[in-house]
């Protein structure tokens, strides 16, 4: 019983060391005050005000709404096409283009944002929609292509085998067949795609510009000048659609797949 509680407590604590000084940045959201004090010592929406009248605050939410969404469908679409592709493959084939998958996860950010900015750069690409998407796209592949391999390697390819020999089209064995039984899986890389995306900075450093920039590029801006509480603002909204993400996922989890008639 007392090992028990000991590791209760244990792990009490890693969660603590992890989550608290993620959400200790939304009180900050809440200050009165010019600058960010824990805990603040008045209340108010203050700056929450700042934030949506602030055209670029509004803007650079707006665009990392558009890049997340516009890197969420390529990346869900290639990546379940991708791991479809690669569970008919043979072993060693498989693990050789999935270590390749794994490449702009493995390789570190200011590596790939350098290269990204180079190739950007020489076809006029910088400080446009199209350069963040397929950066992000890049990053964001690899997670649809494991959750979506997860999915595949419990997948009873009998059901499949038995529609075909009942005559049913390839695409209508995945639609009705494939498609539902992986749909965990495709949903869990659609939240790892868009939340990838819509927190990525390194890369977006890079790559956007006056007229396209997404909202952790403002952030990072904003600290460099002066660290007021509007800055928490955008981090606590980044932090709400993560969760909220999150929590769809789960939700769409409990349901469980249901094979489509």
């Amino acid at each position: 019983m007392n090992g028990r509680l000991v590791l209760n407590a244990f792990v009490a604590l890693v969660v603590a060391f992890l989550v608290l000084p993620i959400i200790a940045i939304v009180p900050a959201a809440f200050s009165a005050q010019s600058f960010i004090r824990l805990p603040p010592e008045s209340w108010s929406l203050r700056w929450w005000g700042v934030f949506f009248h602030d055209a670029s605050w509004r803007l650079a939410l707006l665009a990392s709404l558009k890049v997340a969404l516009l890197t969420t469908l390529f990346s869900v679409i290639a990546g379940t096409a991708a791991a479809l592709g690669l569970v008919r493959c043979a072993p060693r084939t498989r693990a050789v283009a999935a270590a390749l998958f794994l490449g702009p996860v493995v390789t570190p950010a200011i590596v790939l944002a350098v290269a990204l900015y180079s190739m950007a750069r020489a076809t006029g690409l910088v400080n446009t929609v199209t350069a963040l998407v397929v950066a992000h796209t890049m990053l964001a592949l690899p997670f649809v292509v494991l959750n979506v391999g997860v999915s595949l390697d419990t997948l009873d390819h009998r059901l499949a085998l038995a529609a075909a020999g009942l005559g049913a089209s390839e695409f209508h064995v995945f639609r009705t067949i494939t498609l539902p039984l992986i749909a965990p899986g495709v949903v869990g890389g659609t939240v790892f795609a868009f939340v990838t995306s819509f927190d990525e900075v390194v890369l977006s450093i890079f790559l956007a510009g006056p007229t396209v920039k997404t909202l952790p590029v403002r952030i990072w801006e904003e600290i460099r000048v002066e660290y007021t509480p509007v800055v928490a603002v955008g981090a606590t909204v980044m932090l709400a659609l993560a969760v909220a993400a999150a929590a769809a996922s789960r939700w769409f989890g409990r349901r469980g797949p249901r094979v489509a008639r």
